[in-house]
């Protein structure tokens, strides 16, 4: 159906009085708007953000929008392996447990290859091994939650767009902004479903689930939805600032609600990915999104969780 859905952002149902969220990157778009969707149930809120001010700007505008909203600023840079374990540390002495986290932060189709402070090509830092470092080292206080913590990794349509490229996985010797972005947006979906069936396997208390927002009309720099666009759309899009998007899919609430879908909805199921319903998933209410062929493969996602723990040097 495409008319009003459980999913709204503003709406207050399901009831987390009493849950703990963290969201990263929500200083805008996606990010801000599934933080606002999280305050309006009445979920107490952790914002780990790299720019100081933009999250005093994101906070005020959350506390304009839900003035009962208990939310706190930590800072995180997801391009520093140092930084991403300083900040799971203090999110450990503001909580004992983590009921709710949307890794969601992102970064998008540079035009030069740059790096991390660890050496990793950036989309690929950002995008998927700093959250998969982050989630390591958060997997305790996922645990420590009632019924287990659940995550919600972001990809993208842009995830079956590419394979991973364990030959060349930094783009040291061939780097293309949007080849990168798409490589990493679909180890952000490999990564949601094999540690679904580790959880599983393992019985570990965490439920793992991944979702996109179709093509919203956020920041395109921010969320990469150009890179799903058809060629002469996509320079068409950079050239009119998110005209197309705005045209053909939907608005950056709309964007959020397969991402609190996933987080919140009974029929979210570990491992499963959701995105929104209407026509080639760029708009619509939520519901179960279409696995690329190339994410249904778990000897790559095994082969990829393995060396993502290498190079963040983490250990699940």
């Amino acid at each position: 159906m495409m008319g009003r859905t459980p999913w709204r952002v503003k709406n207050t149902q399901p009831a987390l009085n009493g849950r703990v969220a963290l969201v990263t990157g929500a200083n805008s778009g996606l990010g801000f708007e599934t933080a606002l969707g999280l305050a309006y149930r009445g979920a107490r809120l952790i914002l780990p953000v790299r720019n100081p001010e933009k999250g005093q700007n994101a906070l005020a505008r959350l506390q304009a929008a839900c003035p009962q909203v208990d939310a706190t600023l930590l800072p995180l840079n997801l391009a520093s392996l140092r930084s991403i374990a300083t900040c799971a540390k203090a999110v450990a002495a503001l909580t004992d447990r983590l009921d709710i986290q949307i890794n969601n932060a992102g970064i998008m189709a540079p035009t030069r290859r740059m790096e991390t402070e660890d050496g990793f090509e950036l989309q690929f830092g950002v995008n998927h091994l700093g959250h998969f470092a982050l989630s390591a080292h958060l997997r305790p206080l996922l645990e420590a939650a009632n019924e287990g913590g659940v995550l919600v990794t972001v990809a993208s349509l842009a995830a079956g767009k590419n394979t991973i490229h364990f030959n060349d996985l930094q783009s040291r010797h061939r780097y293309s902004p949007f080849g990168a972005y798409q490589q990493s947006k679909l180890a952000n979906l490999l990564f949601a479903q094999e540690l679904a069936r580790r959880a599983g396997e393992q019985g570990w208390n965490i439920h793992s689930r991944a979702a996109h927002p179709g093509w919203a009309a956020t920041s395109i720099v921010a969320n990469g939805q150009a890179s799903t666009l058809p060629k002469p759309l996509g320079l068409i899009e950079q050239t009119l600032g998110g005209a197309v998007l705005r045209l053909m899919g939907q608005s950056a609430a709309g964007g959020a609600e397969p991402l609190l879908y996933a987080a919140l909805s009974p029929q979210a199921r570990d491992g499963d990915y959701y995105g929104p319903q209407g026509r080639g998933e760029r708009r619509g209410p939520p519901g179960p999104a279409l696995v690329p062929p190339t994410a249904r493969k778990s000897s790559l996602a095994a082969r990829l969780w393995d060396a993502s723990e290498r190079l963040t040097g983490t250990a699940w």
